[in-house]
């Protein structure tokens, strides 16, 4: 898909709009259908935002640029919106990606409000200019690990490709499950194939197999060859990052795609303003929204609260994060400083562990929260 199913807003040249610059995946490589859930919330959130006055008075605009997951393209398009006045940056979804955003935001002293990357080190220093929203890795695979010790999981297999964010996710497991009886089994999936992982899990007797891996491939190739062997019928598949999340998953998948618990920001139960922005979203989408276009239209619900009270310059915004207190879709939003993280960071967003229902793929079960 190479654009979102409705067209934002025409780019006003008028210099009447507070404009927001939004980095999003929004073709391949990059997760596209994450990328669609994203814009549909922060798109949502600025509509909403101008029917309610907008800025001021003058309308919030966003100025969209698709990164594709391409980290030197994600930096080239914050010197464009930088050099195009925007307010501030919005988005991303990819870890890898919103790292090097982040790392020119901070250069360039432009606000920046992470949406959904997780990854701890978001910046290599501590910075004023960067907040984010999702939970950073170690907090939310902790939570991952906590589950598989609960179900009774201590040989756990990871199926992983070389990246950052995959070998980062990889130590916050081993450092966690290892003190607890837990061993970490690595699957070096740059030189093994979907059908050559099976009898890697049956040789080291791994009760569990963890897709660290990209999607849709190769993580469904491998979770067909997984799921096609009798000798590994009682092994559980887990996908931490969140792959089943999206309806893709079950197209391409069908019932293999179910009982394969991951990780999602949301809590139990929304409250009134998450369960309207559900219903609105649903009807955008044509599908159930995920936990990340929440995500994005939490963004812009901060972002906009901090240009109304503090207006469109950029250090006031960037010297305010600590002020934040907005009510969001998933709990109330307010930033602080998190131990590791060097970015301003909503320290309790929630966390579930949850998987689609064999029963009805379509429904998810919550297995975990934390």
């Amino acid at each position: 898909m190479n654009s979102p199913p409705w067209p934002p807003a025409a780019e006003r040249t008028d210099g009447s709009a507070v404009r927001i610059g939004a980095l999003v995946p929004l073709t391949r490589p990059g997760w596209v259908e994450a990328g669609r859930h994203l814009l549909a919330g922060l798109d949502l959130a600025v509509g909403e935002a101008n029917d309610a006055g907008g800025i001021a008075g003058r309308p919030l605009e966003l100025v969209v640029r698709d990164t594709a997951a391409d980290p030197e393209r994600a930096a080239a398009a914050v010197d464009e919106l930088a050099g195009l006045g925007v307010a501030a940056l919005a988005g991303e979804y990819h870890s890898v990606v919103a790292r090097a955003a982040a790392a020119r935001a901070d250069a360039l002293g432009l606000p920046f409000l992470c949406s959904s990357a997780v990854l701890d080190g978001l910046t290599e220093q501590p910075t004023e200019w960067v907040a984010r929203l999702s939970p950073p890795q170690s907090r939310g695979w902790q939570v991952y690990a906590d589950f598989l010790l609960g179900a009774g999981h201590s040989r756990i297999a990871v199926a992983a490709q070389p990246s950052v964010y995959w070998a980062s996710g990889t130590r916050v497991l081993r450092d966690y499950l290892t003190p607890r009886g837990g061993t970490v089994i690595e699957l070096d999936m740059s030189v093994l194939t979907p059908t050559a992982v099976r009898d890697e899990l049956v040789g080291h007797r791994a009760t569990a197999l963890l897709l660290l891996v990209g999607h849709p491939e190769p993580a469904v190739s491998i979770v067909r060859s997984v799921r096609r062997d009798q000798r590994l019928a009682r092994i559980m598949i887990g996908a931490p990052a969140g792959q089943p999340e999206f309806a893709e998953w079950v197209t391409l998948l069908g019932d293999d795609g179910a009982a394969i618990p991951f990780l999602r920001y949301r809590p139990e139960r929304l409250g009134a303003l998450g369960t309207r922005v559900e219903t609105t979203l649903c009807e955008r989408l044509a599908e159930a929204p995920s936990f990340v276009a929440f995500e994005g239209y939490d963004t812009i619900a901060v972002l906009a609260d901090l240009l109304r009270t503090h207006g469109k310059d950029r250090a006031r915004t960037a010297a305010s994060w600590p002020r934040v207190d907005v009510a969001g879709t998933r709990g109330r939003i307010r930033f602080s400083r998190v131990p590791g993280v060097n970015v301003w960071q909503w320290a309790v967003p929630p966390v579930q562990v949850v998987d689609r229902d064999p029963a009805s793929p379509d429904r998810f079960r919550i297995l975990h929260a934390g």
